[in-house]
């Protein structure tokens, strides 16, 4: 009796099957899988401890600039004065007075209303 090559090879696959689910099933490959578990947790933590030391770099320079500034620093002095917006006023106030003396209006005589003259009205034929 012959085999026929079908038979073998879904002989051949399920031998093979058989043997991957035993190796699955032995205790070698969860060594294998504690080992990876562990270098997850590596991969974990170092990529918090690089955000956090990102982010206390972040806050220490922030914190350092803002200690630099002084509250007799002159930016700072001129920010918190209402200078700034007199400033803006006045100078709005000029320019527009500038603009207002700067126009001129100009008065057609013929087109002013005149209430006591009445507008013709075009006669329909």
């Amino acid at each position: 009796l012959v085999l026929s090559n079908d038979t073998a090879l879904n002989s051949l696959l399920s031998k093979l099957l058989q043997d991957y689910l035993q190796q699955m099933n032995s205790s070698a490959p969860s060594q294998v899988k504690s080992t990876s578990s562990n270098l997850e947790i590596v991969y974990v933590l170092l990529l918090i401890g690089l955000f956090g030391f990102f982010t206390v770099g972040v806050m220490l320079t922030n914190i350092r600039a803002r200690r630099l500034e002084g509250s007799r620093d002159p930016y700072n002095t001129y920010i918190a004065t209402d200078i700034w917006h007199k400033k803006d006023r006045e100078y709005f106030q000029a320019k527009l007075i500038e603009n207002y003396k700067l126009s001129c209006v100009f008065e057609n005589q013929l087109a002013v209303e005149q209430p006591s003259a009445q507008i013709p009205e075009a006669k329909s034929s």
